[in-house]
């Protein structure tokens, strides 16, 4: 194969990479930062089920073991949960913009709620909060803009993540149809 026509042409002006660069890295950076936030949700989630499910097969529906399970039960899900988000990881705290966390339990007759509520800082992408809020929110798109610009550049704000589960004993021990062994 002939590759002539490649070596007679001029090389590519390196002023045009160097301008283009510093876009490309803004670029990448903004979509790493959102990619971030998505994470953060996933995570949470995730988070949110694992927190649901151990309480529902740890935590004790007689009363007498109410205070245990919130002194120690509830304390050692949120310290997990917060492993987990990476409020232990420094550099994972800043990036996901991590502020405090919150886990509560409501008891019902049947049902328990766990919610998980994550406050964070605001990202403050620098480029999307150099602009004036109300420029950026006129119309159409009104009061939802507002809050996300909030979120983004002023407040950061709270991720909220609400599990229901069956209020319900440790499971008991599976029994094979017709015998008497406990397996």
């Amino acid at each position: 194969m002939n590759f002539n026509f490649v070596k007679s042409r001029r090389g590519q002006a390196t002023t045009e990479v160097v301008l283009l660069f510093p876009l490309f890295f803004i670029l990448t950076l903004f979509v790493i930062k959102i990619y971030g936030l998505l994470v953060l949700v996933q995570k949470s989630e995730i988070a949110g089920f694992y927190a649901a499910r151990r309480w529902q097969l740890e935590s004790h529906r007689a009363i007498q073991y109410h205070q245990w399970d919130k002194n120690f039960l509830q304390r050692d899900i949120e310290k997990k949960v917060q492993v987990y988000l990476g409020f232990n990881n420094p550099a994972q705290k800043k990036f996901l913009a991590l502020r405090r966390i919150k886990l509560e339990i409501g008891r019902t007759t049947v049902w328990n709620t766990v919610t998980i509520t994550i406050n964070t800082y605001p990202p403050r992408i620098p480029f999307l909060c150099a602009y004036d809020k109300r420029v950026v929110c006129e119309y159409p798109y009104g009061e939802a803009c507002m809050k996300g610009y909030r979120f983004i550049c002023e407040d950061g704000g709270d991720i909220t993540v609400i599990k229901n589960v069956l209020n319900r004993d440790r499971p008991h021990p599976f029994v094979l149809p017709g015998s008497n062994a406990v397996r």
